[in-house]
């Protein structure tokens, strides 16, 4: 394939040593569409690894697109910024309930979470970081040494990462709840973490649903020890979890939360909204600063606001909680009496199929379901699960038709 000639190899290297580059090339997309190269059409279950969070080419993103690309391109960053990038300032801001939380805008999740670490550093002097097994926070060398999903990801680099990095549990259920969290009080009584990293639901890590109160236990024993609790919601936010932030949702109020993925409705934009009392850390003697060129650039912006305005109008957070469920329930039943799954799982419309301790078996099963005409993508620490995330807009009949041609697609596992 020409990707092959140009692409850097990344991956893992086949039986023959060589790479390449495999799968489909995306032609054009619509709604929860795609048609690749040599016209065949698919449906899309993982929407940009979820970040196509209205579908592709969603009416009200395009027409706000096409506005803001005729009016204003780049502003000038924090100095002279523009009224889009104010607007969505205020949007995100208002997310937290305490009405005064402040923003930093960044590309990617990456930037959010980078964003989100050194604010921790700044507001309590301390250098380290909890992270949970399997998460997965963005591989820019901030959040890469918070990431533990693949070792592989990180070893190559070690010597330049955070050395003060402590790693708990990522806990299934009550029992292995109660470790962590002890597990976690040791670790915070060294004095020495400043920020806890947790994903509401353990995204890439296999869709990992935590128990009842463990979040708000958590937020309580990191308040406790002078840490900041860090919600990494850039995959469960914005109602892919049947929320519009899942933390919230479970009771608690982090001191920073991180967005991402669907925020700019398919344009590259994130956020680092942290508490009043947390952000204003960042005001000292000494100009301290995280920005970039594009950061907050106006076309973003604007899509962002966009997205905004289309998940309340359309009532899609409700929308992805009620289908959600019903969607999972459906699964469970079409898989029920098929060994090849040991579990299905999910909040909203972010659903995964765990396949077992079997390394490999969801790029497997996402090849299959490839071939039935449904893009996939896999998540866990050894890719044994099949992760589901669809546009919160995607037919409901498309979802349930699915789950018909899932128990045929399995077969592929023998």
């Amino acid at each position: 394939m020409r990707a092959a000639r140009v692409a850097a190899p990344m991956g893992p290297l086949s039986a023959d040593g060589s790479k390449g580059v495999s799968g489909i090339v995306y032609a054009t997309a619509k709604g929860s569409n795609v048609v690749d190269v040599d016209g065949n059409r698919y449906v899309d279950l993982a929407a940009g690894f979820g970040a196509m969070l209205l579908g592709h080419g969603h009416p009200a993103v395009s027409r706000v697109i096409e506005l803001e690309g005729e009016r204003l391109l780049q502003a000038l960053g924090d100095v002279h910024p523009s009224d889009a990038k104010i607007a969505l300032l205020e949007r995100l801001s208002a997310l937290l309930p305490e009405g005064d939380a402040k923003v930093i805008l960044g590309q990617s999740g990456g930037d959010a979470v980078t964003a989100a670490i050194k604010t921790a550093v700044l507001a309590t002097g301390r250098p380290g970081i909890l992270a949970f097994r399997g998460g997965y926070h963005g591989l820019s060398y901030a959040p890469l040494a918070a990431s533990t999903l693949r070792e592989s990801y990180r070893d190559p680099f070690a010597p330049q990462l955070n050395p003060h990095v402590a790693v708990a549990e990522y806990p299934k259920d009550s029992e292995s709840a109660s470790r962590t969290l002890e597990d976690v009080r040791t670790r915070l009584a060294s004095g020495d973490i400043g920020a806890v990293v947790v994903e509401p639901v353990l995204g890439r890590g296999g869709i990992v649903i935590p128990p009842p109160g463990f979040l708000s236990d958590l937020s309580r024993v990191a308040t406790e020890h002078g840490a900041l609790l860090v919600a990494d919601e850039i995959w469960t936010g914005l109602g892919r979890s049947g929320a519009m932030l899942a933390s919230l949702e479970d009771g608690i109020v982090p001191d920073v939360v991180c967005l991402g993925k669907g925020l700019g409705g398919g344009l590259p934009v994130s956020a680092c909204i942290g508490k009043d009392s947390v952000m204003r850390a960042w005001r000292r003697e000494a100009e301290v600063v995280h920005t970039s060129t594009f950061a907050g650039a106006p076309l973003a912006c604007a899509a962002a606001i966009a997205t905004f305005d289309t998940l309340s109008r359309e009532r899609l957070v409700e929308r992805s909680r009620d289908l959600g469920q019903r969607w999972l329930e459906r699964l469970r039943s079409a898989v029920q009496s098929t060994p090849a799954v040991t579990a299905v799982r999910g909040r909203g419309l972010m659903i995964g199929l765990d396949l077992g301790a079997r390394a490999g078996a969801a790029t497997k099963l996402q090849a299959a379901l490839l071939e039935h005409g449904y893009i996939a993508s896999t998540g866990g620490g050894s890719r044994e699960t099949l992760v589901l995330t669809p546009p919160l807009t995607v037919a409901e009949s498309l979802l349930f038709e699915f789950a018909d041609a899932l128990p045929v697609a399995l077969r592929a596992l023998g």
